[in-house]
């Protein structure tokens, strides 16, 4: 049974940082696509990061671009979201995905595992 588990969210001021952690377990996703995804409150949950392939190519939502950094780690079949500058307009709850097949992917209709979400607050 594939799982897939997050961590490292809480409550932070503006400006702050926080790093996610989601580590998956019951089947190792290296070269496969894994990302995070994010829905605030009365909001549809989007697309934030994803990285994939042998080299680990990062992809970002704009609003993002230049603030967080997503990183895996194939030996620990764990991905990382490195959240910096965080504005109140981030605060979420943060998704991990993960797809069985290869191929970059922004859709989370693309990803077929997830966790159960980590709440990430910012305060003005």
């Amino acid at each position: 049974q594939v799982r897939l588990v997050e961590s490292g969210g809480g409550l932070v001021q503006t400006g702050g940082s926080l790093r996610l952690s989601c580590v998956a377990s019951g089947r190792t996703f290296s070269g496969y696509p894994m990302g995070w995804f994010r829905q605030a409150p009365g909001k549809e949950r989007e697309f934030v990061a994803t990285i994939v392939g042998t080299f680990s190519i990062p992809r970002y939502t704009d609003s993002v671009k230049g603030r967080f950094t997503i990183s895996r780690d194939n030996a620990k079949n764990t991905v990382y979201l490195q959240m910096s500058s965080l504005k109140p307009e981030d605060t979420a709850v943060y998704y991990c995905a993960a797809a069985g097949s290869p191929g970059s992917r922004t859709s989370q209709y693309e990803y077929d595992y997830w966790g159960q979400g980590t709440q990430v607050t910012v305060s003005s």
